[in-house]
């Protein structure tokens, strides 16, 4: 394929290790309260519910970040409180990027290709995660912004206002989030899949570009 003019990216869990995060703060806060649970299946319910609380009303991500944490803590037998379930959201600025991620930004970046984001959260703690990044983005398309989250199509929509006619190619972790989508919409798309999970075979599901990590995209487009 052409080298795109500008690549989209999800964050949280394509270019920032979100499972490690998530998975840590309920650990710890978990500790801290006497208790322990297991990384595997503090992400399995995570995942399972944090869409369910995003596909409701719109609210803050903060305020989904709390709500999920309740519904998590009493999918795993742990009473918390809407005080307590903070935890998750002042953890996230401490979530890190994959190893990969700067270098292959920098790579990018260096052929010439713009640089995004469209994410699912709001602007002051995406504030908090660009720190976390050695190149600057163009433009930052939040929850907030748009009053909805992916898989809806604001982002995408506001998206494609800034980028016009340019070549477009949105990157993303998440079938669910990015990749159904993008393709209902038309816009190009590659999948990292850092899990190795099956690619999805079906025409709404089905990726473009499959790639095991950002460090395969950015050798792919060198």
């Amino acid at each position: 394929m052409q080298t795109p003019d500008i690549i989209t990216f999800d964050c949280y869990g394509t270019l920032i290790d979100w499972e490690s995060g998530i998975s840590s703060a309920f650990a710890d806060a978990a500790a801290l309260a006497g208790g322990s649970l297991s990384r595997q299946n503090i992400f399995q319910s995570y995942a399972a519910i944090e869409p369910v609380v995003e596909g409701g009303r719109y609210r803050s991500y903060r305020d989904v970040l709390t709500e999920t944490a309740i519904r998590v803590a009493a999918d795993l037998d742990w009473t918390i409180d809407p005080v307590g379930a903070r935890f998750l959201s002042d953890s996230l600025p401490s979530w890190k990027p994959f190893p990969d991620t700067n270098i292959a930004l920098e790579r990018l970046r260096e052929r010439g290709v713009r640089l995004a984001i469209l994410s699912n959260v709001d602007d002051d703690l995406i504030a908090e995660t660009c720190r976390h990044f050695t190149v600057p983005f163009e433009f930052i398309v939040t929850a907030q912004q748009v009053k909805s989250y992916k898989p809806a199509e604001g982002h995408f929509l506001a998206a494609r206002e800034r980028i016009g006619d340019a070549r477009w190619l949105h990157a993303g972790a998440s079938i669910f989030h990015d990749i159904v989508p993008t393709r209902r919409l038309g816009v190009a798309n590659a999948w990292i899949n850092r899990k190795g999970e099956l690619v999805p075979s079906s025409d709404e599901a089905r990726p473009a570009l499959v790639f095991t990590n950002l460090a395969g995209l950015a050798e792919f487009l060198a």
